[in-house]
């Protein structure tokens, strides 16, 4: 109903959107800039499309009257606005706009730069949208102002036409694309906030425009393992390696590290300190790179919500790169609370004091900088500014400063208001503020945000100067120490100005808050950080132990089964004849999650495709992950991009089961149908028969065999290599492998301790860190595997230590029947290895979990086969689980061989109140006519045969065996559909321009 609301307003918005912009916006850009003065908005058209609005969440404020709503909208419009400059002969606009989750900010960017574009291909502006209803107040309207941002930062494309002639202009020459698409991005992120008072005289409107922060997160960058090799040589014959650097954002805050040259598995032990002003919804995001002469090369990227660092803490783990990267990035990331009182401060430093940080020691504490405004300041008395820059007010809200620089550049006579700006530092860090023109009370209602290492030894230094001359007109310092006494570390007071007018104040707020490292809720103190001082360890060899010590987490991994069903309205990308005839497309998708890519196959000529795919991959619960997907059109050169969408993966570990169709993004239409699912391992013989009966029944015609459990090894250690010739130790690694599936360890030196983490085959495990160089007979490797296992009764696990040059040093096979005989499907302890010394032995943990079940505890039970004698069976489904499984064939003996048959499975799912029934296929179907029939099936349910009880699948073109593979679902309870019976016809289309059938048989 709100994009209903929308369509019908929208026309009116375009009225007052021209409005706006002839009468208020043009003659701001006009002051603003001499070469500006011709400046004309020459047509504005907002076009017939209006907003959408895709979704709204909800969450809980911070307090009782607070609401936080995030919008997610999508603008793909045929807005066109077109500018000029008669004196430089400059024309340029807005033809075309997309944006995806966006509202409103792109204005305030465009406009703050007095520059628009003219494109032939929409722009695209991507983000989430967040909305603060507050304060909540008991009189009408119920709430008193509207606070709006983005939470992230949005993706920002621009297809720039005519900007060459318009950054020709004198004065815009400096100006680069990238400077604008940053300049238009900064305006529309937190900490930037567009406030709409709703109420008059709102008390709250200072606060609500520059709150405090929430918090801080100290990042510790340690590492990454097992990058993509990007360089190249010898036109690609030879592989070389990365040279990885790291970018870390939060917001408008971005911070680089320093390059590793050729590594693969670089070490930076880098910190990087970020304010943090919304949880949940902002995100750390780290990228990594390949640096390179010309262009970096993408890595890989990981995103988490800080609200996941503020519910633990602490959080330490190896993330999965994500969006085409392999290999794991290793982050720690500390919340920081903010304290209004300086009594822990002194612990504060005393910890600091013990961490080795680079690029910059640890902060102690943060300052807050409210400056509000000035009076009485003094008259220029020379050359200054010009004619004044202007204000505009939308719908009550302020968009301010429109071209920073260069501001008031006009030539002003002696005696003039002064074009105040305010220059605020701390050490070596210097902020500025916005230049308010002609005026000795300047209004400049603005935050500004500095970390301090020492609050004790540090000032605050303050100059007013009149731009852009920088002529001072006054200056402050205040000692922090002052802050430091003051009632909750706070000063809200105005400030004279030194070397200024005899009444000129600065009045001001300053707040400074301690960064309190606070222990996790349950009581247990955290890790000592990376590079932090540790005393030395023990030098005395730990007793041989008698069983392996896996990491907690070994064996908590899942098994995430993606369905990719269907998609529909997809973006016609073939034309033909120079675009005069539309075809249609070829579609594919790319989906990625846990550092693998699965590919589809191509759907030929279709915008509405069918793929019934499965994919199986093993995930473990570290936060960040994303299930992607990307659709793609087929093209002899380049594919076309036909959008993509994502699920976060920790709702599917959740919820168990998504379900569910995905509007696509970055396009202007589309959507895809995927279905996920968790599935759990269970140490269970008992569910195994029912899971290999279950993915008998539900095999795709395409694809790989579904997994039916979950292996998983952890390899502890070797003892009593044989020697190499001359006595010496070997230099030792070990190979797993369970059918087409192989692993290797890390080669080990000797004698090892301390403590790292290290990622393969999906599972998180720690490994020691070397002490010593030397080959050993008795390594230590530490590190996790995990492998699907589609036949447990018929598999095994084949494990190889071999010595660095190759040569084996034994083996063994563990049969997996062994440990579906084994309690707890496990087995752990020393094993024997073929092929060496007497006393060569290894020492690992395998154990087996069954995968088929989802997570959240649904039971497939299995019913009868049913060979029924009539035409049309009253279902009945057997055991007392959540689920029931029917599968119906046609009439015809028991385990039919031959004759005209359909595979159909039915299930009642007693959790989601659903009927469920899934259309294999159908085989040796027989034709009447001639020509091979274009069978398809449909399915009422009985006695009701209206439209609503009726499905029907894809129509599959000449052929007496079609694959259907498609699902289908009924909302009934248990009692109505006890009183139903389903049928099901098979017929084929006889005709294309008739809607005869001909029916092939029925069920």
């Amino acid at each position: 109903w709100l994009c209903q609301v929308l369509a019908q307003a929208w026309p009116f918005f375009g009225q007052y959107m021209e409005k706006l912009l002839v009468e208020n916006v043009a003659p701001s850009i006009r002051a603003s800039n001499t070469h500006l003065q011709t400046f004309t908005f020459t047509k504005v058209d907002m076009g017939e499309k209006p907003l959408r609005i895709l979704g709204v969440r909800a969450h809980p404020g911070t307090h009782k009257k607070q609401i936080l709503l995030d919008l997610n909208i999508s603008y793909v419009g045929d807005v066109q606005i077109d500018v000029e400059v008669k004196k430089f002969f400059c024309k340029a606009g807005v033809k075309g706009m997309q944006v995806r989750r966006a509202l409103g900010g792109w204005w305030e960017g465009v406009m703050a730069l007095g520059v628009s574009c003219l494109s032939t291909a929409p722009p695209q502006l991507h983000g989430m949208l967040r909305i603060i209803l507050e304060p909540l107040l008991g009189d009408v309207p119920i709430v008193g102002a509207l606070t709006m941002f983005f939470i992230r930062r949005p993706t920002l494309d621009i297809n720039w036409t005519g900007m060459t002639n318009l950054l020709d202009i004198p004065g815009l020459s400096s100006m680069s694309d990238t400077m604008i698409m940053d300049t238009i991005s900064s305006y529309l992120v937190l900490p930037n906030r567009l406030l709409v008072p709703l109420v008059p005289d709102l008390h709250e409107a200072a606060q609500l425009r520059c709150p405090l922060p929430r918090g801080v997160v100290r990042v510790h960058l340690q590492g990454a393992r097992d990058l993509r090799s990007k360089d190249r040589f010898m036109g690609g014959l030879v592989e070389g390696k990365s040279d990885p650097y790291a970018v870390l954002r939060v917001g408008t805050q971005v911070f680089t590290s320093r390059v590793i040259d050729d590594n693969l598995n670089p070490t930076w032990d880098e910190v990087y300190e970020f304010i943090v002003h919304e949880v949940p919804g902002q995100e750390v995001e780290v990228e990594l790179f390949d640096k390179d002469p010309d262009q970096d090369d993408l890595l890989g990227r990981m995103k988490l919500d800080l609200g996941e660092v503020l519910r633990a803490r602490v959080m330490e783990e190896w993330f999965p790169l994500q969006e085409g990267g392999q290999g794991r990035l290793h982050l720690r990331l500390e919340w920081l609370s903010l304290m209004s009182d300086a009594s822990q401060l002194d612990q504060v430093l005393e910890r600091n004091r013990t961490i080795v940080a680079k690029p910059d020691p640890p902060s102690a504490a943060i300052l807050v900088v409210y400056l509000d405004r000035a009076e009485e300041l003094p008259v220029s008395g020379g050359p200054g500014g010009g004619q004044g820059c202007q204000t505009t007010v939308l719908g009550g809200s302020e968009i301010c400063g429109f071209l920073q620089s260069p501001v008031c550049a006009q030539i002003k006579k002696p005696g003039k208001e002064p074009n105040p700006v305010v220059q605020i530092s701390v050490q070596d860090v210097t902020r500025e503020s916005k230049v308010v023109c002609n005026t000795s009370a300047p209004v400049w209602e603005d935050a500004f945000r500095f970390f301090l290492h020492d609050p004790r030894n540090q000032d605050v230094d303050i100059q007013v100067k009149d731009d852009p001359r920088q002529t001072p007109l006054g200056s402050l310092s205040v000692p922090l120490s002052r802050l430091l006494e003051a009632p909750e570390l706070t000063l809200d007071e105005p400030f004279p100005l030194q070397r200024s007018g005899p009444g000129s104040r600065l009045f001001m707020k300053l707040v400074l808050r301690v960064l309190f490292f606070d222990t996790p809720e349950n009581g247990v103190a955290p890790p000592a950080p990376p590079g932090q001082l540790q005393p030395p360890a023990s030098t005395a060899s730990p007793p041989r132990p008698t069983q392996a010590s896996p990491d907690p987490r070994f064996g908590t991994e899942h098994v995430l089964r993606i369905h990719l069903l269907e998609a529909e309205n997809l973006i016609a990308k073939d034309n033909f004849f120079k675009g005069m005839v539309r075809g249609r497309s070829d579609p594919y998708a790319k989906v990625r999650v846990a550092g693998r890519v699965f590919r589809s196959r191509v759907i030929k000529e279709d915008l509405n495709p069918r793929w019934n795919e499965v994919y199986e991959v093993i995930v473990d619960n570290i936060p960040g992950q994303d299930v992607e997907f990307d659709l793609f059109d087929k093209d002899v050169d380049k594919d076309d991009f036909l959008g993509r969408c994502k699920v976060p993966l920790r709702r599917v570990l959740s919820s168990c089961i998504v379900d569910e169709w995905l509007p696509l993004e970055e396009v202007k239409s589309g959507r895809l149908h995927v279905k996920l699912e968790n599935l759990d391992p269970r140490p269970s013989t008992a569910l195994l028969e029912q899971v290999l009966h279950t993915n008998s029944l539900l095999q795709p015609a395409r694809g790989e065999e579904l997994s039916a459990a979950l292996l998983s090894v952890f390899v502890d250690r070797a003892a009593d290599l044989p020697l190499r010739k001359g006595s010496k130790a070997p230099t030792a690694f070990t190979s797993l492998a369970v059918g087409n599936v192989s692993f290797k360890t890390k080669v080990r030196r000797g004698v090892w301790g301390g403590t790292e983490r290290h990622i393969v085959g999906g599972v998180s495990h720690p490994f020691s860190s070397p002490q010593t160089c030397s080959p050993s007979a008795e390594p230590v490797w530490d590190e996790g595997f995990s492998f699907l296992i589609k036949r447990p009764h018929e598999e095994s696990l084949q494990l190889q230590v071999k010595e660095e040059g190759g040569q084996t040093l034994g083996s063994l096979s563990l049969p997996l029947l062994q440990l579906l005989a084994s309690e707890g499907l496990a087995l752990d302890g020393w094993f024997p290895l073929a092929g060496g010394s007497p006393g060569t032995q290894i020492l690992l943990r395998a154990q087996l979990g069954v995968s088929g079940v989802p997570g959240r505890g649904d039971r497939w039970e299995p019913g009868a086969r049913a060979t029924p004698k009539h035409p049309a069976p009253s279902p009945t489904f057997q055991g007392g689980g959540s689920l029931g499984v029917l599968t119906l064939c046609p009439p015809s003996p028991p385990e039919p061989e031959e004759g005209p048959r359909l595979q159909l499975t039915l299930w009642y799912h007693r959790d989601e109140r659903k009927l469920v029934a899934i259309v294999h296929a159908c085989r040796e179907l027989r034709a009447a006519a001639k020509e091979l029939p274009d069978p398809y099936v449909s399915l009422v349910l009985l006695p009701d045969r209206s439209r609503g009880t009726k499905r029907k699948t894809s129509v599959q073109r000449k052929t007496l065996n079609p694959d259907f593979n498609e699902r289908f679902e009924w909302d009934l309870s248990l009692e109505e559909v006890s009183r139903r019976r389903l049928e099901a016809h098979v017929k084929s289309t006889l005709s294309f321009m008739t809607r005869e059938k001909e029916a092939l048989g029925k069920v």
